[in-house]
């Protein structure tokens, strides 16, 4: 009777998941609509939702909350299924992330993961062909600004009918955010990049700027950048071969336009993607990167087409290069060590370009009929090919010797926050310590006039370094550098990386002196403390012989004496990070 049960149950399973096979229509919006339509939000969801139930191929997990209160989602695909998200992280096939709807407005990686999806699950060949890969969708990253749905604010783009708003919820640019996290969208997203550890990150987007002929171009993070023998598999292997690939698809592509209020056929650069970006951002975690850029003026069916293909190209491209790409991602960490030094600021090699043969439209200025002003017009009768000189090549500016550990003082809780999410290993002194550290001070920095992201962004950071004997208190945190992690650590709490914790302001309260003085008080003090030393006093009078400015202000005097007394405070302008060597 028990076998008998079972065996009913069995058949009546089977019975209506071929029933939800049968009965839901996975027909796309985007396809019923002729390529003019893409769907809202909950719609979108519910599609995957769907196709998880009826396919058993295809998983769908939520993780945290975005600042719109909704969770992030993740869709899987895996020829074998996946029930719990460990099985991700433990598996040994590629892994390939690909987010959307980080800009809701620029939806094409939205509608062309959908169909890709479906059309794997519905394709014998296809789950054949990809058998060995984990392919991993976030598929609406920024939910907040999918939900603030219009039809307007894409002002130069050419479809779809309605779409999502840049911002999120909380209106900020997701892509900016990588590095800082400031949104719960970010915090989820370091949880599914640190679940799904991709060997590949792909991240769909679309295009402003000039015109010309291609419906889709590709931002590869930048090589030099990614550094060693990873990024030099990126620039002469990776990206050529995906190129290839597209053009036997009759697909043009060209790198990413670098170029505003310019035509691009007198050279562009590549576009640099430092951490707060997507690319940047993985890039720290050794992962092959590459955006999506179609253009805004290419009717949406075309740039969604081309979209689809360029994954399933990154997807092939995946597959024939498994072991390698496992192979160099597994000793990045080794080849960055051995260096001993690492590069924390870069520079455009502007004697080393590279030439492309670059599809552009003739463009012209002419009388503008809204202003009284030219305006530039791009004659799309007149297509022609070009040489063109290609930036892509970047010179290392400024790099570190990299320490064996850092030492964060406790208290600095959001950047603490930050290392957690992003997996950074790390542990607190048991006991008071005194050690022989190198201590860092702000020498100078400037900051940006305006708000940035919610931010007034440091840059030109520089700091001065010395080697002192430190006590730490028990609690103080420890960071090791021989981790998976080095390059997130090092960007992050080196102060003069482009988008280091110091920069966006994490720890700006170092920056305002605490305590003062009056200077009639300290007058007396100062005469006293001259007398006693006699070397500061020398100082004194050399400075003011060789600087006419401070030998005028008395001011800027007393407060030179006060800054080599010991009533200045050891606080003031000391980060609190510290580098053990």
């Amino acid at each position: 009777m028990k076998k008998l049960l079972l065996l009913t149950l069995t058949v009546l399973v089977l019975s209506c998941s071929k029933n939800t096979k049968d009965s839901i229509d996975f027909t796309t919006q985007f396809e019923k609509s002729a390529g003019k339509e893409t769907p809202e939000y909950k719609d979108v969801i519910s599609y995957y939702e769907n196709l998880a139930d009826a396919y058993s191929e295809i998983s769908v997990f939520t993780f945290g909350q975005t600042d719109a209160g909704e969770p992030l989602h993740l869709v899987t695909y895996n020829r074998e299924g996946i029930y719990n998200v460990d099985e991700i992280t433990n598996s040994s096939k590629n892994r390939i992330l690909i987010n959307n709807g980080i800009h809701p407005g620029e939806s094409d990686g939205i509608d062309a993961s959908m169909m890709l999806l479906r059309d794997i699950v519905q394709n014998d060949s296809l789950q054949k062909k990809y058998e060995n890969s984990i392919i991993a969708v976030i598929p609406v990253y920024n939910v907040g600004g999918s939900l603030n749905r219009n039809s307007h604010t894409r002002t130069n783009q050419n479809g779809p009918v309605a779409y999502g708003f840049r911002g999120n919820a909380r209106n900020f640019d997701l892509n900016r955010d990588f590095i800082k996290q400031d949104t719960k969208n970010a915090a989820a997203f370091a949880e599914i990049f640190h679940t799904v550890n991709p060997d590949v990150f792909i991240d769909n987007h679309v295009s402003n700027g000039a015109d010309y002929q291609y419906a889709i171009t590709h931002l590869f993070t930048q090589h030099n950048k990614l550094g060693g023998k990873l990024g030099r598999f990126l620039e002469a292997t990776m990206r050529p071969e995906i190129e290839q690939s597209l053009e036997e698809k009759n697909i043009i592509i060209t790198p990413y336009v670098n170029v505003w209020g310019n035509t691009p056929e007198a050279g562009f650069s590549q576009f640099f993607d430092s951490p707060r970006y997507s690319t940047g951002y993985t890039t720290l975690f050794h992962t092959l990167g590459l955006m999506v850029e179609t253009h805004m003026l290419k009717p949406y069916k075309i740039r969604v087409e081309q979209t689809y293909e360029l994954m399933l190209s990154a997807f092939d491209f995946t597959e024939k290069n498994s072991v390698k790409i496992k192979e160099l991602r597994a000793n990045a960490l080794e080849g960055i060590l051995a260096k001993k030094t690492y590069p924390i600021a870069f520079g455009v090699d502007v004697n080393n370009p590279t030439t492309l043969n670059f599809k552009g439209y003739e463009a012209s200025y002419i009388d503008s009929k809204v202003t009284t002003g030219k305006r530039l017009f791009y004659d799309t009768t007149k297509p022609f090919e070009k040489e063109t000189k290609y930036y892509n090549n970047f010179n290392i500016k400024k790099e570190i010797n990299i320490p064996n550990a850092y030492i964060l003082k406790q208290g600095w809780h959001k950047v603490v926050d930050r290392l957690e999410n992003n997996a950074i290993e790390f542990s607190r002194f048991k006991n008071d310590t005194t050690i022989t550290v190198e201590v860092s001070h702000i020498k100078d920095f400037k900051s940006r006039n305006a708000p940035y992201e919610g931010h007034y962004l440091h840059y030109g950071t520089e700091t001065i370094k010395t080697v002192k004997e430190v006590k730490f208190s028990a609690g103080d945190i420890f960071i090791p550098t021989n981790q998976n992690g080095l390059r997130y650590i090092i960007e992050t709490l080196e102060a003069e990386a482009t988008d280091s914790f110091f920069n966006w302001n994490f720890f700006d309260t170092i920056l305002q002196q605490k305590e003062g003085y009056s200077a009639y008080v300290f007058e007396d003090i100062a005469e006293k403390y001259l007398a006693e030393n006699s070397k500061l006093k020398q100082e004194l009078e050399e400075k003011m012989n060789t600087d006419e400015t401070f030998a005028k202000d008395p001011r800027a005097q007393l407060n030179f004496i006060h800054k080599n007394s010991p009533h200045y405070e050891p606080a003031h302008l000391l980060l609190p990070v510290f580098k053990l060597y």
